[in-house]
């Protein structure tokens, strides 16, 4: 049997290192192009460069997002380097401002590799009492005039949700580059491009997969020269995703919608949920009324959802009561909510959010909640059963 002979209705893993160019004419077209992100299969040259099925996968997530260009990494750190790289000429004269609430992760990068290694002058616009304060955030930008914005739509663990609109509105008035992890809120919630952002990043371990087991990373944008720039930059430092991870990516964001609006729903309902119950001190859920930025979500996501993503706090006298309340729980729901630090699984997981964020929100009880998108009757029959042990100790 001849190679292509097969009728495939999905693109094949190709696991090729280099690819066969013909002739010198094909060879010379290809390294002169190559950073064009040309889908001509003549012109696919080595896997770290590109690759059919990683393309092929982006393809599906240029659909998602309706941008011009994709392009797959290993990881979603992995797509924050290559994102803040694109925007680092090494003779930085302007400040890049970071918003405050963003995952702790990238907060090490900032401080690890942006500032420690690069030198760049970074500042941290802070959150107020669970929101961002615009008109503060516009007299930041007059003072700063930053060169780069880096935001997220939903915040990790607070779910705090940023007007990203405004923002890059504001931002666009200085000539700054806006960033925008789109992770939380997904395509199906936001599309940030649509509203003048330069890059939007998402780690597609998450909601893309769903499914717990790949890591991969995913920069995304309208802008031909960022893009040659970012092929170019992930050629180098070797960000390519595998071609396994690639198409096993692909087959999954075919269901990345129903999946995920199964999670919003399941979130929505916990989250109604914990907040009827007494021995629940609080609940962040941009879907609730009582959400500092609730009214940001209802403007933003148009009554499609909120986010898959639920964060609440145990009642306690004291804080050693609310880490055994919190304890207690995590014990008892164990068997069906696993303690798995990620995000966007097909079963309901969870986080200590103490253990993981320290200093920044050393709140004993809380725990943060990625729903899943299992049958909702179950999910609540085992938290009630848990907080029920726990309110009878």
């Amino acid at each position: 049997m001849k190679k292509n002979e097969v009728n495939s209705s999905r693109m094949p893993v190709y696991r090729d290192a280099g690819f066969e160019l013909f002739d010198a004419a094909t060879t010379e077209a290809a390294f002169r192009n190559e950073t064009e992100h040309e889908r001509d299969p003549e012109y696919f040259i080595y896997s770290r460069y590109r690759n059919p099925t990683i393309v092929s996968a982006e393809e599906e997530i240029m659909k998602l997002e309706q941008c011009k260009w994709a392009l797959l990494t290993q990881s979603g750190m992995s797509a924050i380097d290559t994102a803040t790289a694109l925007f680092h000429t090494g003779k930085e004269t302007r400040p890049w401002i970071f918003f405050s609430e963003i995952y702790g992760g990238t907060i090490s990068f900032i401080e690890s590799v942006l500032k420690a290694r690069r030198g760049i002058d970074i500042q941290y616009f802070t959150a107020e009492d669970g929101s961002y304060n615009l008109r503060e955030f516009e007299k930041n930008m007059s003072k700063v005039q930053p060169s780069v914005v880096f935001v997220e739509t939903i915040s990790n663990p607070m779910l705090i949700v940023t007007d990203v609109p405004e923002i890059i509105r504001i931002a666009g008035k200085y000539g700054s580059k806006v960033i925008v992890d789109n992770t939380f809120a997904t395509p199906y919630l936001s599309k940030p491009l649509d509203d003048g952002a330069d890059i939007v990043i998402h780690s597609a371990t998450k909601y893309f997969s769903g499914h717990g087991n790949l890591s991969a990373g995913v920069i995304c944008g309208n802008d031909k020269d960022i893009m040659k720039s970012a092929i170019e930059y992930r050629k180098f430092v070797g960000h390519m995703l595998s071609p396994d991870d690639a198409y096993r990516l692909q087959t999954q964001i075919q269901s990345f919608r129903l999946r995920f609006v199964r999670q919003c729903s399941n979130a929505s309902k916990l989250a109604a949920f914990l907040n009827e119950r007494s021995i629940i001190g609080k609940v962040w859920y941009p879907g609730l009324k009582s959400h500092k930025t609730h009214h940001i979500a209802a403007k933003l996501f148009n009554a499609k959802g909120f986010g898959g993503m639920v964060t609440f706090d145990f009642e306690g006298s004291n804080p050693e009561e609310k880490r055994i309340r919190r304890d207690k729980f995590i014990s008892h729901v164990s068997e069906k909510i696993k303690l798995i630090p990620t995000l966007g699984d097909p079963h309901t997981i969870l986080m200590p959010v103490e253990a993981v964020w320290g200093k920044k929100y050393p709140e004993p009880g809380m725990l943060r909640l990625s729903l899943g998108f299992e049958e909702y009757d179950e999910l609540e029959d085992t938290v009630a059963a848990a907080l029920d042990s726990i309110q009878s100790l």
